[in-house]
């Protein structure tokens, strides 16, 4: 499997240009964009075009956008633009609703059928994808002979995010990827043994380099005010076992999750660490281990 490494910085407008010009440079895989609206961080459609025009190889993908609650044919629009621009360099990967409970109004469905919102939306934007003529009859959408009028030059994977057993199911039966976070390497491959079984009771096989996790790490070990937020989300693990507190820690993580059969992975900054420093670190660190 082809081990790869991308970057999560939540960069602001300010230092973005300078960063996709170092990660470029380096030869850095990918670059992804998180669905941050309340902060300075760059809208990830945004910050996805921009990074497209201004390089010719690093990828670029949302980690993850949420999807239920947009139209789900703008969104196939987006995408297969970018996709033909730049072939085999966009990759999307959505969510059921943002991480920051201040902006699940922004994404308005009906009361009670986010899930169902989501399986539709995907389910359109799919369809929409492969260029072809759509009709479609559903709870939330109807389109009749809709086509998008691009045939991207490659197919437009979608990955999903998610840790739950009804995402893993969604994954099985709609995603070509899964792009998990805050598991354990023992959880994450539960999730994806998960993932495989759903996958085969739907008639469907994922590719086996297509499950990864976004990981962070932090320099110097984790702050109280970190790890306190992290018990906040997984109250039943040790803050350590999912957020490496430097890189050696991360190292051992990475070395858990690729036996456990993932092979793609998205890093964060944990804490204060500057933008740059960061990048040179990751450089040194991680690109010798893709293969």
């Amino acid at each position: 499997m082809k081990i790869r490494f991308g970057v999560s910085l939540g960069a602001g407008v300010a230092e973005l240009p300078r960063l996709i010009d170092r990660l470029e440079s380096a030869g850095v895989d990918s670059l992804w964009f998180s669905e941050l609206v309340y902060t300075p961080t760059v809208d990830p459609f945004a910050g996805m075009a921009y990074t497209l025009g201004r390089t010719e190889r690093l990828k670029v993908g949302t980690s993850v956008a949420v999807l239920p609650g947009r139209n789900p044919v703008l969104v196939a629009k987006a995408l297969v633009s970018l996709a033909a621009l730049a072939p085999k360099r966009v990759l999307p990967a959505f969510g059921l609703r943002p991480a920051s409970p201040a902006e699940w109004d922004l994404f308005p469905v009906p009361d009670g059928q986010r899930a169902k919102v989501f399986d539709e939306a995907l389910e359109v934007m799919r369809a929409l994808l492969t260029g072809d003529e759509v009709t479609f009859d559903g709870t939330f959408f109807q389109l009749t002979a809709a086509s998008l009028g691009i045939r991207p030059p490659a197919p437009v994977e979608i990955w999903l995010g998610g840790s739950a057993p009804a995402a893993f199911r969604r994954i099985g039966r709609l995603a070509d990827g899964w792009l998990g976070s805050f598991l354990t390497p023992a959880e994450a491959r539960t999730a994806r043994e998960s993932i495989e079984r759903a996958a085969a009771d739907a008639g469907r096989a994922i590719e086996p380099d297509h499950y990864g996790l976004s990981l962070g790490v932090a320099e110097g070990g984790l702050r109280d005010e970190v790890a306190a937020a992290i018990r906040t989300r997984r109250p039943d693990v040790d803050p350590a076992d999912l957020v490496a507190g430097d890189w050696p820690q991360l190292h051992r993580q990475l070395d858990g999750l690729v036996a456990a059969g993932l092979s793609k992975f998205v890093i964060r900054p944990v804490g204060d660490t500057p933008a740059d420093e960061f990048i040179e670190r990751f450089i040194h660190e991680l690109l010798p281990r893709q293969n």
